[in-house]
């Protein structure tokens, strides 16, 4: 029997790949695969990931093969060969790199060995295979950067010891990575550790090139970003880690104190820092607690999301912002070890109430979910609602939230009714920052 996934909210590999290399600095994708898929799947992210744009050459001006019926019954190796000879002679980049579609790996078109006979002093001319059926657009990020990290990055002997690189934030499905990213470099700048990022402010390839210098490889997701830091561990020898996303002050104390303790630096240090950044965080905190209180603005909170935001918004929910963590839908497609793992970090939880945690790959079945999470009104005399509440999760939950008559905020991708330019929710000031738009959202309609 087939099956499909109602409401993705993922794409393919190779969508994961475009969006991904769009998103590094002066990088140009050469997609080999038929026509549309570059331009669907570039236009899927430019639109659904809070119109984050096309960068240096995404959408419709990313360079394809555009293979058709005879390249599919002859090979379309010479096809590509002709591409990229054009895009390096007519578009000005750092780095080309070829991503591939299903057809063409279908039919055993080597990508890969034909980029080798283009490599050279003018031109960094990559390729990695990304095919729909390797899996989802996490794969076509793991994909592209551990062959960045296997061929791109330069082997150094000498390590510097408050250098880490930052991994598991994914372009494009964190429609948010870039104010992310600025919060946590921001953070640990304070501490002295400087943070080699891949999609950061004022990156550059050449800077990435030199990426082997660090000592430590720390991966913001239990699940995406690790192949490729197993990729800097065996052939860089840099050792990793994986953390959380840190938002609001309860996840980035522990963010903070994790990576310190990693890196040797002293604890009053840490606690310093940490001091200095309360005070600020909860000078902002107190100034909506009238409120909060005064017109009862504790939720059941509803959350549904991948496992890099489902955790860290769940925490920052119940720990910093006091609400009831009611249920947790996380939508990716891991295996059932990973599952159960995941599931334990939400008895780290301060709430005296632990939620319920669902695995769904169709988004479509939120509702049911959170209907089977709480009975029915059989007529009762008395009879508690699961009331008021509120729902955080992508745009594709809005009419969830409707039917629910909960309050509703997107966060996670697809993100079609948001524009996103530079904020961010990580740190202290992702957290004041998201406290904000919850607050908004509900008093929005007053």
């Amino acid at each position: 029997m087939s099956t499909f996934i109602e409401r993705a909210k993922v794409t393919c590999a190779l969508g994961g790949a475009i969006v991904t290399l769009s998103a590094l600095p002066k990088a140009v994708p050469i997609v080999h695969a038929s026509g549309g898929c570059a331009g669907t799947l570039s236009g899927t992210y430019n639109l659904a990931s809070g119109y984050k744009g096309s960068g240096y050459c995404g959408g419709t001006m990313i360079p394809t093969s555009n293979i058709v019926e005879n390249d599919i019954v002859f090979g379309g190796e010479e096809r590509l060969e002709e591409q990229i000879i054009n895009t390096v002679k007519i578009i000005d980049a750092d780095l080309y790199f070829v991503v591939t579609g299903c057809q063409v790996e279908i039919i055993g078109d080597d990508a890969v060995g034909v980029t080798h006979r283009y490599r050279n002093d003018k031109a960094i001319v990559l390729a990695a295979n990304t095919p729909g059926f390797l899996g989802d657009s996490f794969k076509g990020y793991e994909a592209v950067l551990s062959t960045i990290a296997a061929e791109l990055v330069e082997k150094k002997d000498v390590k510097e010891k408050k250098t880490i690189t930052i991994l598991g934030i994914v372009p494009g499905q964190d429609v948010f990575y870039r104010g992310n990213i600025r919060e946590i470099e921001r953070l640990l700048s304070q501490l002295g550790i400087k943070a080699n990022t891949f999609f950061g402010d004022g990156e550059t390839i050449e800077k990435i090139r030199n990426y082997g210098d660090a000592s430590l490889t720390v991966v913001l997701s239990e699940n995406y970003g690790i192949e490729t830091a197993r990729v800097f561990e065996q052939i860089h020898q840099i050792p990793y880690i994986t953390t959380d996303l840190p938002i609001g002050a309860s996840r980035t104390d522990a963010f903070l104190h994790k990576i310190g303790e990693r890196l040797g630096i002293e604890p009053a240090e840490i606690e310093a820092l940490l001091a200095k950044e309360r005070k600020y965080y909860y000078s902002y905190i107190e100034r909506i607690l009238d409120i909060y209180t005064d017109l009862d603005f504790q939720r059941y909170a509803i959350i549904s999301a991948d496992t890099n935001y489902a955790f860290p918004l769940t925490s920052f929910l119940a720990d910093d912002l006091g609400w009831i963590p009611h249920i947790v839908v996380i939508h990716d497609d891991i295996d059932d070890l990973r599952k159960k793992e995941y599931e334990l970090k939400f008895k780290q939880l301060g709430s005296e109430t632990k939620p319920k945690v669902v695995f769904e790959l169709q988004a479509g079945q939120l509702l049911n979910h959170v209907r089977k999470s709480w009975k029915y009104n059989q007529n009762d005399k008395y009879f508690d609602a699961l009331s008021p509440t509120f729902l955080v999760g992508s745009s594709l939950e809005a009419s969830v939230a409707q039917k629910l008559g909960a309050g509703f905020l997107p966060v996670v991708f697809p993100i079609t009714n948001r524009a996103v330019l530079d904020r961010g929710y990580t740190g202290y000031k992702g957290g004041l920052t998201l406290t904000e738009d919850i607050i908004s959202a509900l008093v929005s309609d007053r």
